[in-house]
């Protein structure tokens, strides 16, 4: 009735080849062509993720803007441990909740699982760990394993709430993601002690004079002390604001680190920007979250920790972490609140650095 090769079970019956059939997809983000045109119109399609939690963000993507087909049934079903707590898998139970039917086992509550070596597991690793959530209890861990900040940490900073007039003794500070590209967005975003907030975000314009403009607007209404711009498409933006008599700065983020355990500036960042989390800081901003949960790492042989490039997290995610890299800059180097002296013109602010970013 059916044949059967290496990818793919179809029918014999003349006509019905294209449509009674099985197809086994090997996924890469690299060649998401593979899962356009998944079409049955007027019948049934049925897709099956497994092991979910690998599967890459833009095939998600892929997948479901090819499932479009009119009075289709269709049916999609991803199931897997849930190995990383990041990705279109772990939104599915978040974000994206409300469209999907979601279900989380527990191992110890079905048939067929070895029991004693699950409260084996539980007596070792504890019940909270984040071995015994994905292997016992079905339920996302607090970190990935090669996941520099922690979701735990972002997800905690999103429901706090940290006003200004809290956190008025410390300096303003601003972050500019000028946008690698066209496609990307640019944003401005804010920090003032544990309080932070996104000014704005917008399509990237080749006028350097209209965002220019955008920020020393921000600057002069938030009062801010500092302002850091990306040093790799802000060159523009720091020759307006110096012919304006601004001392905005640009940050290399390949450049030196002054953190001994981080291999550059951006590490240094990310890794003030942690520390910021666990003391306290506020988002609110989910996609700002994200863009600082999704960062892996590795530790080279020197013992230096690397953040995964930009591109690779822009790859995964499907679009520029433009929010977190706007936030990161607020962390670029201490900076002093100005002085305010009534009668007298503001004094700027000063970001606390010799620094040289070819060192």
């Amino acid at each position: 009735w059916f044949t059967c090769t290496a990818t793919a079970m179809y029918s014999n019956d003349p006509g019905h080849d294209k449509r009674w059939r099985a197809d086994a997809i090997p996924w890469s983000e690299h060649n998401t062509e593979a899962f356009a045109g998944l079409h049955n119109e007027r019948k049934r399609i049925i897709v099956v993720f497994d092991e979910a939690s690998n599967i890459a963000d833009l095939v998600w993507e892929v997948a479901e803007g090819a499932l479009t087909d009119e009075d289709t049934e269709i049916i999609w079903v991803a199931f897997g441990n849930p190995t990383r707590n990041t990705g279109r898998f772990r939104e599915c139970f978040r974000k994206y909740k409300h469209r999907w039917k979601t279900a989380q086992i527990d191992s110890r509550t079905v048939e067929g699982t070895n029991k004693q070596q699950l409260q084996k597991w539980v007596d070792d690793y504890g019940e909270d760990s984040d071995f015994v959530k994905i292997r016992v209890r079905g339920i996302f861990p607090d970190a990935s394993e090669l996941q520099f900040i922690p979701t735990g940490l972002t997800d905690e900073a999103m429901k706090r709430v940290v006003t200004a007039a809290q956190v008025a003794h410390a300096p303003v500070i601003i972050g500019v993601d000028p946008a690698y590209s066209g496609v990307d967005d640019a944003v401005i975003y804010l920090r003032q002690g544990l309080h932070s907030k996104m000014l704005w975000t917008g399509n990237k314009t080749t006028d350097d004079l209209i965002m220019a403009k955008r920020i020393a607007d921000f600057e002069d209404q938030y009062n801010a002390d500092a302002v850091f711009i990306d040093f790799g498409y802000g060159t523009g933006l720091k020759s307006i604001g110096d012919g304006w008599g601004r001392t905005w700065q640009l940050v290399p983020f390949g450049g030196a680190s002054t953190d001994p355990q981080m291999l550059n500036k951006r590490g240094e960042m990310f890794n003030s920007c942690k520390t910021w989390l666990r003391l306290g800081g506020m988002l609110d901003d989910q996609e700002t979250a994200d863009d600082l949960s999704a960062a892996e790492y590795k530790v080279r042989v020197d013992g230096k920790i690397v953040i995964e490039p930009k591109e690779d997290i822009k790859e995964r995610l499907g679009r520029s972490p433009g929010k977190g890299d706007a936030l990161l800059l607020t962390f670029a180097f201490p900076v002093s609140k100005r002085l305010r002296i009534p009668g007298q013109q503001n004094q700027q602010g000063k970001a606390i650095t010799d620094y040289d970013p070819y060192a």
